[in-house]
């Protein structure tokens, strides 16, 4: 940095260069020079999370008759600035630093305490007012739960809300076409497109159960924990009233944690989340396959359904279309399943009264969260909505399905069904022409035996 592009800004271990222009001071500098690491920051949903906690904070401390009502204000006001997004060049931390995150939670301090320094024109002190009655070990565990909640409630459960109700809408729509079941790929007993679709939404509703049933435990704050979960330095009632100042700012159940000892020293209730975000990552894999296999073709593949043409497919062959939406979410997929690997790591690193893994936890939660809200709507609006269905091949396809035999059992036997079945297979034959010959069926007994609407009757309807 040249002599005109920096300032100098001391802390406790001594002078520091800090670009000019910066909003933050010595000890976010010290940070930027010791974690070159990565390109990966904290997410935006974090920061605002951060800042959020930073306002309530300073809120209760008034109310708590700890600091002036002019400072408190203050501090308010930038923290939502912050919160909005007006600040976010002035968070450049890398996520692999300490792992309590204090080099991130002492850049909002610092951040804050700058702008609100300018607002009130007096001295705001990044510790002793912006961080008063917390601590990096309360507010980066209450910051990772904060964040989450707020991103499943405002971005995932809409999302999955959304697909389900597409599915649902093309179950439906689709419900009147007989295709052939499929195990193990290969041809099995028919089901109607309708049932299939009803299944994914199935998947998908219970995703959203999943996710909502761990929210209790993402919604307890371990704010007012301070250093080691005794509280130390922090008023008694700190704890309660950041948790209600907070439920209020964000219109969710925040309550304080009912042991912040287990707050700060585990991660177990993002580890929860992260797992049950596997889980509809697992369903949206499953779903997004069934896609692609459905869509093979066009003439040498299934060729069941055509998914929306959004591109050409090949820099090479003209006219070729490929399944882009199903392969991306796939991916997606793969991505969540990864992180719910690193989160459970992190989650295993609560030593003693600390987790030491936190930024890389609040990172991969959160990009997981977005992921999965992302890829849910890109699934739902530009695949399964617009698909339309090849009735007259599935038609085709399951009337000469030999697997069908299998509704004769119960009159001629498993051991004649697979005569029957083998037969009409090598010869290429109806399966209804083979009967006719091999049993004592007649043509409008046989008719009404393998008729295949009749046949996707018998499974239990939602």
């Amino acid at each position: 940095m040249s002599e005109q592009s920096y300032r100098v800004e001391r802390d406790s271990l001594g002078e520091v260069k800090v670009p000019a222009d910066a909003l933050y001071s010595a000890q976010t500098q010290r940070a930027v020079d010791n974690f070159p690491i990565s390109d990966l920051r904290f997410p935006r949903a974090f920061i605002r999370a951060l800042s959020m906690i930073k306002g309530a904070a300073a809120a209760v401390n008034q109310d708590l008759g700890l600091m002036p009502a002019d400072m408190a204000g203050a501090i308010e006001k930038v923290a939502q600035a912050v919160a909005d997004g007006q600040y976010d060049a002035h968070f450049p931390l890398d996520i692999f630093q300490t792992g309590s995150g204090t080099s991130t939670n002492m850049n909002a301090n610092e951040v804050l305490a700058n702008l609100a320094t300018k607002l009130l024109g007096q001295k705001v002190h990044p510790n002793d007012h912006i961080n008063m009655s917390q601590s990096s070990n309360d507010v980066i565990p209450t910051a990772i739960h904060l964040s989450a909640y707020v991103a499943i409630a405002e971005d995932l459960l809409p999302a999955l809300s959304h697909l389900h109700q597409t599915l649902v809408d093309k179950a439906a729509q689709v419900d009147q076409v007989v295709t052939t079941g499929r195990t193990h790929l290969m041809d099995a007993m028919p089901v109607r497109l309708g049932q299939e679709v009803g299944g994914w939404a199935a998947q998908i509703g219970h995703g959203i159960k999943r996710v909502e049933a761990v929210l209790p435990r993402l919604a307890e704050l371990a704010q007012g924990g301070t250093a080691v979960g005794t509280g130390i330095n922090a008023h008694p009632e700190f704890g309660t009233r950041i948790a209600a100042k907070l439920a209020e700012m964000t219109q969710l159940p925040l309550i304080t944690s009912h042991n912040y000892f287990e707050s700060m020293s585990a991660q177990d209730a993002a580890v929860e989340t992260s797992g049950q975000l596997k889980t509809i990552a697992v369903s949206l894999m499953k779903i997004s396959n069934d896609l692609r296999w459905m869509n093979s073709g066009p003439i040498a593949g299934l060729g069941e359904i055509v998914l929306p043409a959004l591109q050409p497919g090949s820099s090479i062959m003209p006219g070729k279309i490929n399944p882009v939406i199903p392969e991306a979410v796939t991916m997606v997929c793969a991505q969540v399943i990864g992180n719910d690997v690193t989160i459970t790591i992190g989650g295993q690193a609560g030593n003693f009264q600390l987790n030491v893994m936190l930024p890389i936890i609040a990172y991969n939660l959160l990009q997981s969260i977005a992921l999965l809200a992302n890829a849910s709507r890109v699934l739902a609006d530009m695949a399964i909505a617009g698909f339309t269905v090849n009735e007259e091949r599935i038609a085709s396809l399951v009337g000469r399905n030999p697997i069908i035999v299998t509704a004769l059992n119960p009159v001629i036997g498993y051991e004649t069904g697979a005569k029957i079945a083998k037969q009409a297979y090598a010869e290429g034959r109806l399966l209804k022409d083979v009967a006719l010959e091999k049993t004592n069926l007649t043509a409008e007994e046989l008719d009404r035996l393998l008729d295949p609407r009749q046949l996707t009757e018998g499974g239990i309807q939602e």
